[in-house]
Formats: C-alpha cells, structure tokens, sequence
C-alpha cells in the first residue's frame, strides 16, 4: 500500500495541481476520489475544510493545494520544484497567490453567469488578468518556456489546470485568450509536453460534456 494518498476530484483543478506535483517527483500514490455532490461523511475527518485536494502521508494530513504542494516540494526534494534563490522563490509564491486570487474567480463566474452584461464584464476581467500574466509574468520573468525559467516550477503546475478547463468558457461563452499573448500559448505547449500532465489530463469533451450534466441538474431542480 502506497505512504501517499491523495484525495482528489477528477473535475477540480486544485486536485490536479497536487496530482501533477505528485507526478512529477514520481510518488507512488493511492488516488482515492471524492465525489463533491455527495462527499462520505468520514471525508471531514480527513479535510476539515470538506474540500480537494487533501493528502494523507504516513498519516499526516495536509490539505489546502498550494500547501500541500510547498509539504511534497519539501519531502520529496528531487526535482526541486521552487528555486532555490530566496528572492526567485518569493517570485514564485507571489504568482501561485495571482493565480489563486486573481486568475480563477472570474472564469468559474463566466461559466456560471446568464446575464450577457455581466458575461462581457467578466470577460474583460479575464482578459486583463491574462495580458498581465503575459507582461508582467511570462515575458519578464521568464527566459525558458516555463514560468520561473527552463524547468517547471510549483507556478506552472498551479497555473496550468484552469487553463486545462478553458475549453468550457470557450465552447459556452465563446471567450479565448486574448491576440497577442504568444508567450502564454507557447507555455501551454510545453505544459501538454509533460509526461505529467500527459498521464492525468482530459481531453476537452470531458469537462464540455460535465458542465452539460451540471446545468441539465440545475435545470431539473
């Protein structure tokens, strides 16, 4: 039986972080899912919170994504996934809390918004926060085709699940990343490259065909 299990949903994009991270440092684990509609009664006991991911190791429990990827960095050292730089690091730390803060609210709200007014709204929302990342993250902080430089970093695997979902707001809402952000598109290219996220990732018609279902619900309620 493996040390690690990670408690994940296969829908969330937080779950994936901690997954690609578990990936990446090639942890044996047991991937046990929790279905967030109908969550057993045992999983607060695991995360007190109630949400995914949660990770338990040896018996230790940690949950909170960005937290549990900053314990696995620490335990499993190899590949370092922070630089080793102090300042370099708190550059990283500054962008995983971007993309916490910034990068995700205003995607899930598009999805889930009716009103075209508040729709456009979001949308130019969005397409700041993304020509920001481009200018003030990708094309000056980076000189590889990652984040940090030329090997990926805790940031990029923060980052790159929600854009793994974007296929959503783009078949439903009809948005797109925005003309003229190359650098965040020739990222992507390099993260669908990682064997990492090759091994987890799902193909667009999985998230397009569960955002269906969810709506099919809301509407039958």
């Amino acid at each position: 039986m493996a040390d690690v299990k990670i408690y994940s949903a296969e829908v969330c994009p937080y779950a994936e972080r901690s997954r690609l991270v578990l990936h990446e440092k090639n942890v044996e684990l047991e991937l046990i899912e929790i279905d967030l509609a109908n969550k057993p009664d045992w999983f607060n006991d695991v995360s007190p919170y109630g949400k995914v991911p949660a990770l338990d190791h040896g018996g230790k429990r940690v949950y909170e994504s960005a937290i549990i990827n900053e314990y696995l960095d620490e335990v499993f050292a190899d590949p370092p996934l922070l630089p080793a730089d102090p300042e370099r690091r708190a550059i990283a730390r500054i962008w995983i809390d971007y993309c916490n803060t910034r990068l995700g609210t205003p995607a899930y709200k598009l999805i889930r918004e009716d009103d075209p007014k508040v729709q456009k709204d979001l949308k130019d929302e969005l397409i700041t926060v993304l020509r920001f990342m481009e200018k003030e993250g990708l094309r000056k902080i980076s000189d590889g085709p990652y984040w940090m430089g030329t090997e990926p970093t805790l940031v990029d695997f923060a980052f790159y699940p929600h854009f793994e979902r974007y296929c959503v707001i783009e078949h439903y809402r009809g948005f797109k990343i925005p003309e003229g952000c190359t650098r965040i598109l020739s990222w992507l290219d390099a993260m669908r490259g990682r064997a990492s996220v090759k091994a987890i990732e799902n193909p667009p018609q999985f998230y397009i065909d569960r955002y269906a279902k969810q709506q099919q619900t809301k509407n039958a309620a």
